[in-house]
Parts: structure tokens; C-alpha cells; sequence
């Protein structure tokens, strides 16, 4: 069983050209059993604006998950929720909570990134450190915190070889799960990265439970489009 981890909807993130129903079908083309929407949180690239009240706000971020689970439904994609929560550049996916969660807390993006990690970690969900090595002009320096995350993203097909490859030297050093994504922001990529499962899942919090098995096989796979 196929899955993507790690999405953007052109209806939440900024950065993304595709909207979450556009998304499923396409995953849904290739033969994906399920999709993970991960927007970035309103501390990333996000469309919501930040002078409405708390609930408005989570109610506007959820709207890409919404729409690609609204079509998944409907085509017979899974899809599940999550989101990349940042700080100065560096990003978490946050799997296995959901919007109930982001509704009970709106003092969050006032809490200290570890501490966020735990409460996170305490109430069920589980973090994993989103290409870690990535540098940019904004990033002003690469955050490491192996105490506090579960897994890192060794494999993501938006960047280079080198990025990947200190991802997995940091897992490996640490003993830290590996996961693989797509960071999919478009659609159509001549690389897509995810995991294949050993059976069909009904949650995130599922996925975390095979991932912790050590059940889940990660890949990375150079794509070729048949036009019709």
C-alpha cells in the first residue's frame, strides 16, 4: 500500500499551484492508496490571515485537507491530516492529531518549539524533522533536536542527493526512524518519495504504530507521465 506523507494545497499553503482535490486525483492516478496533507501551520507559508480569531483560522487551514479528503471519498483515496509546524526555516511534520487538537489550544505558537514537541508527543501525535539539512537564504541556522522528534525525513524528492543524504546520517547517528516524502507542492514531479505500508491504514495515528514497527519501507521513485 502507496502513501505520500508530505503535501501542500494550493487552498492553504502559499507556496503550493495545486489544490487539494487536484491532489487526490492525481495520487489516485498513479495507483496511491492514501495521501497525507501536511499545510504548513500558521507559523510557515500560510494563506490564513492572522487578525482572525483562533477557530476561523483553523476552520481556513483545514479547508485544502477538506477539499482532497472531500474527493478522495469519492475516488477512493484515503486521506489523512497533518501539518508542518516551523520555526526560523527549520520544519516538523506533525502527524496523528487532529483540527479538535488545533482548536483546544490557541496559546500554541506562543509555546517553545520543545515544548511544543512534547505536548505534541504526549497527546498522541508523533513528529518527524522535515529535510533537515535544507539551506536557504531565510534559514538562519540548521536546528537539530533528536530528544524531541520520532522520526526524520531522510528521503524528500524536493531536494538535492546531499540534503538527503546528512538527513540520513543524522537519523542514523541518533537511531531515529526514516520516513521518505515528496514535499508535492505541484503535482507532477519527475521524483515522488513516500512509504509503502504492509496493509491499508485507517488513521495517522496507524501510520505512526507501523512506523514504529519498523513496518513501513520507504522509497524514492524517478516518475514518467504517459500523455493522453
Amino acid at each position: 500500500m502507496r502513501y505520500e506523507t508530505h503535501a501542500h494545497t494550493s487552498e492553504t499553503s502559499r507556496c503550493s499551484h495545486i489544490s487539494g482535490g487536484e491532489l487526490a486525483e492525481f495520487y489516485k492516478s498513479l495507483g496511491y492508496t492514501g495521501l497525507f496533507i501536511t499545510d504548513h501551520f500558521f507559523n510557515g507559508n500560510t494563506t490564513v490571515p492572522r487578525e482572525l480569531d483562533w477557530n476561523e483560522r483553523v476552520d481556513l487551514f483545514c479547508a485544502g485537507y477538506d477539499a482532497a479528503k472531500a474527493v478522495g471519498d469519492k475516488i477512493g483515496l484515503d486521506v489523512f491530516f497533518g501539518w508542518e509546524y516551523s520555526i526560523n526555516g527549520n520544519d516538523f511534520l506533525i502527524y496523528g492529531l487532529d483540527r479538535d487538537w488545533l482548536y483546544a489550544h490557541p496559546d500554541q505558537l506562543d509555546w517553545k518549539l520543545r515544548d511544543y514537541m512534547s505536548r505534541v508527543r504526549a497527546d498522541g501525535g508523533f513528529v518527524v524533522h522535515a529535510h533537515p539539512f535544507r539551506e536557504a537564504g531565510y534559514i538562519e541556522l540548521i536546528r537539530l533536536i533528536p530528544r524531541d522528534v520520532d522520526a526524520v525525513e531522510i528521503i524528500n524528492s524536493s531536494m538535492t542527493p546531499e540534503v538527503n543524504e546528512r538527513a540520513e546520517w543524522y537519523a542514523g547517528s541518533y537511531g531515529l526512524l526514516k520516513t521518505a516524502g515528496s514535499d508535492n507542492h505541484v503535482g507532477r514531479r519527475e521524483l515522488l518519495a513516500g512509504v509503502d505500508l504492509p496493509k491499508r491504514i485507517s488513521s495517522a495515528r496507524e501510520y505512526g504504530e507501523l512506523l514504529f514497527e519498523g513496518r513501513a519501507e520507504i522509497f524514492c521513485e524517478r516518475m514518467s507521465y504517459d500523455e493522453k
